[in-house]
């Protein structure tokens, strides 16, 4: 990378200004300087920003005067993290200036030969279920060499793009997980292969609309070869006659399922690929975005060997609806990634009965079809965090009937061990716990993982596992 002589693309010629000196803004500072573009990082935080600009080889500025001077910049780069209506972004706009993110500024490196040949790019975009698909994905075109693999999930998952663009062997394929933060940074990324899984409210609070929000996942979709879901309305508009995937028995041109197997008619008359019932995540939901990956791995010339292999090999990621504990005859699942209510409903989906523990940062999320669906097969309800009153008044609309329990608390253990003494009061032996909670975690949290672990932790306190449990834990 260091000894790189190929040309800039042209939009990352002249100065460009880095936002941030977190951990994305500082790795897009360092790669576009071993590139040999000229770059100034410009932090709030003065002494961090020039500790990263030193460490990074580019110039620092601070932030107030980036944006008094934006002017002067070809570019402004900048991570997910920022919001469009950032004050730098605003000036930028004022003046012209063009605002790219880091995904961006990693495709357009590519695309100029600074890792040689260009990459095969997989984009992986959707409100639910884009980590798995990834995760999945990755594993079908990986190859046979394990320590050699073809195939490497990126982005939010897994390794850095920059880092997964000069990676040692090279890896000849990148899957991509990719945010609507970073699509909405984005102009000319045009992977090989891109799929939108699903599409609800979500992140409304940074887009400013459900709109805004679709059209930036759209992005994704602006590949060689388009897969989308048929079974989501929205995502089914996007690109009508592109390949989908559908719960259903597909039709031509789909990947569905057909007594209990995944089969593919998109890239073949009909071939069988894998059973659908052993898919972790159990669930619609996991067989959803094994569909999706299949799609999109067929797409590029996976075989139904290597797809079976993958899925029957595939872990799901932590927080993403194991069963994380089993005692006293109740079962607890942590599912604390489902943080909009489009992914807690697919993780309630198939559990007839269910204590439910909920709340967070609904991110400006509307919740009433989401409880009308689900309060039914609620025996009952916990809430915490800041949104907790919105969802309280909710099921008193839609489901008087079920007992919920409120914690004020803003402790993050503590509320979680006042949920926990409620679920100890009125759960029974057969009975399913589910963390679904529809809500973002930082309101309390560090992540959604500190929130998860939180909860098994405190199961495993209040409930201790027997033999008649079965099965231990799985995580």
């Amino acid at each position: 990378m260091s000894n790189w002589t190929g040309s800039l693309p042209e939009q990352l010629t002249g100065p460009l200004v880095v936002a941030g000196a977190g951990v994305s803004g500082s790795g897009i500072a360092r790669l576009l300087c071993a590139c040999g573009a000229d770059v100034t990082l410009a932090d709030s935080n003065v002494e961090v920003g020039a500790r990263v600009a030193n460490e990074t080889g580019c110039g620092f500025i601070p932030l107030a005067d980036a944006e008094e001077n934006v002017a002067s910049y070809r570019a402004v780069v900048t991570s997910p993290g920022w919001r469009p209506t950032s004050e730098l972004f605003a000036r930028a706009a004022e003046k012209g200036i063009p605002v790219i993110g880091d995904v961006e500024v990693a495709w357009q490196l590519d695309q100029a030969g600074a890792f040689g040949e260009p990459h095969t790019w997989v984009a992986i975009t959707g409100t639910n279920g884009k980590t798995t698909t990834t995760g999945m994905a990755a594993a079908m075109l990986a190859g046979d060499d394990p320590d050699h693999p073809q195939a490497l999930p990126v982005g939010n998952i897994g390794v850095a793009v920059g880092d997964a663009l000069a990676h040692e062997p090279r890896v000849d394929i990148l899957v991509a997980e990719l945010s609507s933060f970073q699509l909405h940074y984005s102009s000319t990324l045009t992977p090989a292969v891109g799929t939108v899984l699903n599409l609800a409210d979500d992140h409304l609070d940074w887009h400013g609309s459900f709109e805004a929000y679709a059209a930036a996942k759209a992005k994704a979709l602006k590949a060689k070869i388009s897969v989308v879901n048929a079974d989501d309305p929205v995502v089914r508009d996007l690109a009508p006659e592109a390949i989908s995937f559908t719960l259903s028995e597909p039709k031509a041109g789909q990947v569905g399922v057909r007594d209990g197997y995944i089969v593919d008619r998109a890239f073949s008359d009909d071939v069988v690929i894998a059973p659908a019932e052993a898919i972790s995540p159990p669930g619609l939901a996991g067989i959803s975005d094994a569909l999706a990956a299949t799609a999109v791995s067929r797409a590029l010339g996976a075989t139904p060997e290597h797809i079976a292999k993958a899925l029957a090999s595939y872990s799901v990621s932590a927080h993403r609806g194991a069963v994380t504990h089993r005692g006293s005859g109740v079962t607890f699942v942590d599912n604390s990634k489902a943080t909009n209510p489009h992914a807690a409903t697919m993780a309630l989906k198939g559990v007839e009965r269910y204590i439910w523990i909920g709340g967070g940062q609904l991110k400006g999320a509307h919740i009433d079809d989401f409880l009308a669906q689900n309060a039914p097969h609620m025996k009952a309800a916990a809430l915490l965090g800041v949104d907790r009153e919105i969802l309280r008044a909710g099921l008193e609309a839609h489901a008087p009937a079920v007992p919920v329990f409120v914690t004020d608390s803003t402790d993050k253990h503590e509320a979680m061990r006042d949920i926990m003494e409620f679920v100890y009061r009125v759960a029974e032996p057969g009975d399913t716990v589910m963390l679904a909670p529809a809500a973002a975690s930082l309101d309390m949290y560090q992540g959604m993982a500190e929130r998860g672990n939180i909860f098994t932790h405190l199961a495993r306190e209040y409930f201790p596992h027997t033999e008649s449990d079965g099965a231990h834990d799985e995580s």
